[in-house]
């Protein structure tokens, strides 16, 4: 391995002379070159070079070289200023020995991770930059080992097309490239964009020669200025004579059937190139769509009938895809700030063609998915109408869409397709509106129905309840606070503590300066964890409503309903912790009852939890902190005694 470090950089020699000799390197620089440069060498030779290996000897190198032309582009500056002429000096060869050490590098590097496909990228990227003659090689090189990336191929078309401008290798690299991956929809476009591209510089080669006019990239501006002056042609004055007129509309009709040729020929190639992707591609609707975007910004022949074609495939084949129908009534809605349309009347017309195409869609495809996409579009429109702010003022034709929205909402319930999402939505959408009222009977409606055990609905039913009794006082009524709390009793008895934790915690809220309710939701609480049990982790009730009462009523009367939950069947390893770290905290101040409450919890929570690590571990540093060195080390031993397999983490008391 030295021997060939050494040979390597026996054969830098002549560069670093050449370096020193023109003045760029001093011989300390070359000096730790050199160091550098061996160190990476004997990095690459190393049984199993890293990638790392190669990339970083690479960065060095470049670094290196961009140093060396600052310095030599310095050098010159100064012979100019030194008042000599400045004459074309010959390259030597430190000016062509770094690119191919780089080129080098990256040759064994790809050769070692032959799989790696940034990094031959980043090869063949530095050999565009550097216009290096390597580069047909290493583009065959990478096809060869990736045959089956369409990016591969797509790079090599592109750089034919563009850098070597061969259009026969372009188009050959394409036409290979679809035949390895003919379900790359990527592939199928760029090919299309690429003969259209020729197609568009032969086009611009006549115009040039002054022999054709125009380009096939269609100019929306353009084209609505030509159709403006054809229908008020009447209000222009000719100037010129009748035979002007008449060699000028002869060569308007040569040049309109040069243009015809090319627009047949680019309508040709879009059918053709259209046949073969959806032949290989028949489920792909977004290769569909490329296609259209693609034929609408161009002007060929029958491009109405091409439209029209497509329309109708992709009709036919994804009739019973949601996405297809939004798609084809936002197309409806073109992008007010590209068409430049403002007028309000225009575009609500235009919103009613798309709502037909939707109304038709639910009638096709009667899903949750498609009566969704159909409220967004409608949401979407009046917020574009009046903005974020105003976006359910009912002014202009924003009354129309909501009033569009809530049929909507009322068909997909009809329907059968109304998903708790939607639900949920609908409800949302009535509270914003402010009809509360309406909020609330539709959640009481669909709360009594199919999506009883919704927790989200019943958020939002208990939510819209509070606001409507709290709209004009703050403080509600015995009466209203009564059924409030039957609201919550209904659900809470129905749905687990888990299902039930957001409704738990707003109860807790709602009651907290309740005392005769709050009293109530305690008691159903302690029903609640009897019946389902107590919390091992995450959300425990109990501990929830033992943190409430202790923010509300204090230390006392915290403990007197924690004892209450604890003399349950099984409270929950998560109660503990929580009881142990009220009391402990309080143990920590100095107060003896409550280091005396905290050891009997920790029994009691080990009486159940002997194997549970962590809390011998709390129960032992809080003898260490608080107890006598007897009492951690009678901890300590009793940990080791229980937990047998897991003692290995009690090498020592100080440990645990």
């Amino acid at each position: 391995m030295a021997d060939v470090v050494q040979y390597r950089l026996e054969r830098m020699v002549d560069e670093l002379d050449d370096l020193e000799s023109r003045g760029i390197f001093t011989r300390r620089e070359i000096a730790e070159i050199v160091k550098q440069r061996r160190k990476f060498e004997y990095r690459l030779k190393r049984p199993s070079p890293l990638k790392q290996d190669f990339i970083a000897y690479i960065d060095y190198e470049t670094q290196l070289d961009a140093l060396r032309r600052l310095r030599k582009k310095a050098a010159t500056r100064e012979l100019l200023r030194q008042g000599k002429k400045k004459t074309k000096t010959r390259k030597s060869v430190s000016d062509f020995a770094p690119v191919s050490r780089i080129m080098e590098i990256y040759r064994l590097a790809v050769m070692r991770y032959k799989g790696d496909v940034e990094l031959w990228f980043r090869y063949l990227e530095f050999c565009r930059q550097r216009k290096n003659g390597r580069m047909k090689k290493v583009l065959a090189q990478v096809i060869r080992f990736h045959p089956k990336l369409p990016g591969v191929w797509i790079y090599a078309a592109a750089w034919e097309f563009d850098h070597n401008l061969n259009v026969a290798a372009a188009r050959a690299l394409m036409q290979s490239g679809l035949r390895m991956c003919p379900n790359s929809e990527d592939l199928w476009v760029e090919y299309l964009r690429m003969e259209l591209t020729y197609l568009n510089k032969l086009k611009a080669r006549k115009v040039a020669l002054g022999e054709d006019k125009g380009t096939l990239v269609r100019d929306k501006k353009d084209a609505d200025e030509k159709q403006w002056k054809e229908e008020n042609k009447d209000l222009f004055m000719s100037l010129d004579d009748e035979d002007k007129e008449n060699n000028d509309h002869v060569s308007d009709e040569e040049s309109e059937k040069k243009l015809d040729l090319f627009s047949e020929h680019a309508s040709g190639l879009l059918k053709t190139i259209y046949g073969g992707a959806i032949q290989a591609l028949p489920s792909s609707f977004s290769l569909r769509k490329q296609f259209l975007e693609i034929l609408e910004s161009i002007e060929v022949a029958d491009s109405e009938e091409l439209r029209i074609e497509i329309l109708r495939d992709m009709k036919r084949d994804f009739s019973a895809d949601p996405e297809y129908w939004d798609w084809l009534a936002r197309l409806e809605m073109p992008d007010a700030s590209i068409t430049g349309e403002k007028n309000e009347d225009a575009m609500h017309s235009r919103l009613q063609k798309a709502v037909q195409v939707y109304e038709e869609a639910i009638k096709a495809v009667p899903s949750a998915t498609m009566f969704k996409l159909y409220i967004n579009f409608l949401l979407d429109a009046i917020a574009s109408e009046r903005g974020e702010v105003e976006a359910f003022s009912l002014s202009n034709h924003a009354s129309s869409y909501i009033s569009d929205i809530l049929k909507v909402y009322e068909k997909a319930e009809t329907t059968g397709c109304l998903t708790e999402e939607l639900a949920c939505q609908c409800i949302s959408f009535y509270t914003q509106l402010g009809r509360l009222e309406e909020a609330k009977k539709v959640a009481e409606n669909l709360c009594s129905g199919k999506l009883s055990d919704s927790v989200q609905l019943w958020l939002l039913r208990v939510s819209v309840e509070i606001r409507c009794i709290t709209k004009d006082s703050l403080s509600p009524s015995k009466a209203d606070a009564l059924s409030i709390f039957e609201l919550f009793r209904t659900v809470l008895t129905k749905m687990s503590i888990s299902e039930a934790e957001s409704l738990w915690i707003m109860a807790l809220k709602f009651f907290a300066n309740q005392k005769k309710s709050f009293e109530k939701l305690i008691e159903l609480s302690l029903k609640a964890v009897a019946k389902y049990g107590g919390s091992e982790n995450g959300f425990s009730l109990s501990s929830a409503v033992v943190n409430f009462i202790l923010q509300k009523d204090g230390l006392k009367h915290a403990r007197e309903v924690y004892k209450r939950f604890l003399a349950l069947p099984h409270p929950g390893l998560a109660l503990y912790k929580n009881c142990i770290e009220l009391e402990s905290n309080l143990a920590s101040l100095g107060n003896e009852d409550s280091l005396v409450n905290t050891r009997k919890l920790y029994e009691a929570a080990l009486a159940t939890y002997d194997q549970d690590t962590s809390l011998w571990k709390d129960y032992h540093s809080l003898e260490t902190k608080l107890g006598t060195s007897e009492t951690a080390a009678a901890i300590y031993w009793r940990a080791r005694k229980s937990l047998k397999d897991s003692a290995v983490d009690f090498t020592s008391p100080d440990q645990l």
